[in-house]
């Protein structure tokens, strides 16, 4: 006679590789399933390893590798964002955190990436949609992992920072509003070409109920034609195509939607054109999910102050002002923290430079920078791809370039620590980065 475990369907084996932060969300996910799982890390003492051991012993667990030779054993291969595997693993068996969450989330979801902008365009949509007296939580890429958040109670909207190693392997997201903010060269050591890297942005637009497009980005807007119900944003005159954009009017340039006037650029608390192009992406976001842009939703757009490390001024002497982008980890984010100041600019940059092409920020730099100051394993680099630009100077550490910046800056320059580069060669991550400049600051120039 047949046993019922006879009629049981196998348990399916999941091999999860990488247990940092978001790993070790996959495992405590994929724990409450009845699943077989299997943990591996190139690293010998992963960040997570003593969390795996106490809470889940029944996890197997192998480090310093990646057990290769194995993996037609598993069912499905978990992979952390920003892992590299080999063309031998099949793309059918491979899965991120955000497929995981897609398959489980029961609320709308907003979806938002692009080279730059990304963490800011998704808390001030937080903050709006808070405003609107909307239950929100915000994660991703930017904080607290997406399958983290399944464990708080249900929300109205979650709103997520995607990056492009997460969409990578999304396959059933569905957004109720999606935007792609800007391409420019990133992790191009990793996507090999910029056609491979905005293919890869490009899949957020897959199953979202509506598309979020930059009108000033023609790569994009090209590529967006094809999607459903695209919303229209840009630094340009509204129009069927642009549906929010700016009204210049008496000498002051006014956000509108369509022909109604939002908020006047003087209103917000952080000026600069990279930042009205955040607000309305972040309106037109909001509008595509659904809520009303009443006074309250506008109000908290002109309240956000942004993100830390994200041209946030550390200090102000002598005339002088300090500012900490340590944030912009690609030349793009270099570009957008320039164009916000139009003072003379003493600027430090350099690190790992992710196979980015830094000449394109030379015409840039030539109008707006007085003086570069380089540092980190890629100074090289990009002091061949500025040379016939503007004065440079080489510093071993931060705190050699800031004490450069300190003799170089006159009253009324602007000090940008904008990397253009990843933080990895020099410190544990562009949060550490940005706290060591703006400890050195607080030391070197107030002594």
């Amino acid at each position: 006679m047949a046993t019922l475990s006879q009629y049981q369907e196998p348990m399916k084996s999941i091999l999860v590789i990488g247990l940092g932060i978001s790993g070790y969300s996959v495992i405590r996910h994929l724990a409450r399933q009845p699943v077989r799982l299997t943990v591996a890390d190139t690293r010998e003492i992963p960040p997570y390893l003593n969390s795996l051991k106490e809470n889940y012993p029944d996890v197997d667990l192998v480090t310093g590798r990646i057990p290769l030779e194995n993996l037609e054993e598993f069912d499905e291969i978990v992979a952390s964002p920003g892992i590299e595997l080999p063309a031998s693993v099949m793309a059918s068996k491979l899965v991120g955190d955000i497929e995981l969450f897609a398959r489980a989330v029961e609320a709308p979801v907003i979806g938002i990436t692009g080279s730059n902008g990304k963490s800011t365009v998704t808390m001030l949509v937080h903050d709006m949609l808070l405003a609107a007296g909307q239950r929100v939580i915000a994660g991703g890429n930017l904080g607290t992992p997406a399958l983290d958040l399944l464990e708080q109670e249900r929300p109205d909207f979650y709103v997520l920072e995607l990056s492009s190693f997460q969409l990578e392997t999304v396959h059933s997201l569905h957004l109720v509003a999606a935007v792609i903010l800007n391409i420019s060269e990133d992790h191009l050591d990793r996507h090999k070409t910029i056609r491979a890297y905005t293919e890869a942005k490009l899949r957020i637009f897959r199953n979202a109920e509506q598309s979020v497009v930059n009108c000033d980005d023609d790569l994009l807007h090209k590529a967006s034609l094809g999607t459903l119900n695209p919303i229209g944003f840009g630094l340009q005159p509204t129009d069927q195509d642009c549906e929010f954009g700016i009204l210049e009017q008496d000498g002051m340039r006014i956000l509108v939607h369509g022909n109604q006037q939002l908020i006047r650029e003087d209103q917000l608390s952080i000026q600069g054109d990279s930042h009205i192009l955040n607000v309305l992406s972040g309106l037109a976001l909001v509008y595509a999910s659904g809520v009303k842009l009443d006074n309250s939703v506008i109000q908290a757009a002109g309240n956000f102050r942004g993100l830390p490390h994200r041209c946030q001024m550390v200090g102000e002497y002598r005339g002088i002002q300090w500012i900490n982008d340590s944030k912009a980890t690609n030349p793009g984010a270099t570009r957008a923290a320039i164009m916000n100041f139009k003072k003379p600019i003493i600027l430090i940059v350099g690190g790992q430079g992710k196979g980015a092409d830094f000449r394109n920020l030379g015409i840039l730099i030539e109008q707006r920078v007085r003086h570069v100051i380089l540092i980190g394993e890629d100074a090289e680099v990009i002091d061949a791809a500025l040379s016939e630009y503007t004065e440079r100077s080489n510093a071993f550490s931060l705190e050699q370039a800031v004490d450069m910046a300190v003799k170089l800056a006159n009253s009324g320059d602007v000090v940008l620590f904008s990397p253009a580069c990843a933080s990895y060669d020099m410190f544990e991550s562009y949060i550490h980065r940005g706290e060591a400049f703006a400890e050195i600051v607080a030391k070197r120039v107030q002594s």
